[in-house]
């Protein structure tokens, strides 16, 4: 596996350890990361969104994901940016969410 490859998946590992408060699903299964990308420099830019423009979480969630990436070992540097569009929905989460949430 390519470098870039792995840490990519390393960096997904870590991202997975992140929790929306009120669903008890990582937010990876649960649709919420669009893109994680990483450039020729172990630089790591991820799109997410959240379940809504009103989530409790939107201050501390892409904070929280932002410094779980840039803990992984071999990323020189995180960004985060949070999109709306396209806008979240069920249909998003991993078969694994929805059989965890009974959907």
């Amino acid at each position: 596996m390519e470098d870039k490859e792995l840490l990519k998946k390393q960096v997904t590992d870590a991202i997975r350890s992140c929790y929306d408060p009120e669903i008890p699903v990582n937010i990876y299964d649960l649709g919420l990361i669009y893109d994680v990308h990483v450039d020729g420099d172990n630089k790591v830019n991820v799109r997410m969104t959240l379940t809504s423009p009103a989530c409790p979480v939107a201050g501390t969630l892409p904070k929280e994901v932002e410094q779980k990436v840039k803990g992984v070992e071999g990323v020189e540097d995180a960004k985060v940016d949070i999109v709306w569009d396209p806008p979240w929905n069920p249909n998003m989460m991993s078969e694994e969410a929805k059989l965890e949430l009974g959907l």
